[in-house]
């Protein structure tokens, strides 16, 4: 029954927005990351390539388990059924926003002293 789920993660990675499909997605063992394991890829018996998904399939390759950092996940979505992995552009503008922190300090909390 669980090996039916297939999942659809869209992450953002060095300027460029990367769709995959899985069928385990976890809270990371490391605080923080998200664990995406048994990443689904179509497949090869088809004449026709589709050159973007050749490109994220041959990045993946042999890798087990990826643990991708909470800030940079758009959306993990649960579907029926597989769609095509792509690497597409980011839209938007040209500035990027900093990273953020998961938990910002309480106002008069632990701060040191001001001198």
């Amino acid at each position: 029954m669980a090996s039916s789920h297939i999942f659809k993660i869209m992450f953002v990675n060095q300027g460029k927005v990367y769709e995959v499909y899985a069928r385990k997605v976890s809270q990371g063992r490391l605080f923080g990351f998200i664990e995406v394991e048994e990443l689904v890829f179509g497949e090869r018996t088809t004449v026709v390539l589709d050159p973007s998904e050749e490109r994220i399939k041959s990045e993946f390759t042999g890798v087990k388990c990826t643990m991708l950092p909470m800030h940079s996940i758009l959306r993990i979505d649960e579907v029926k059924k597989q769609g095509v992995s792509k690497i597409s552009a980011l839209e938007g503008a040209n500035v990027t926003q900093f990273p953020t922190p998961l938990y910002s300090q309480a106002p008069g909390g632990d701060a040191p002293p001001k001198k």
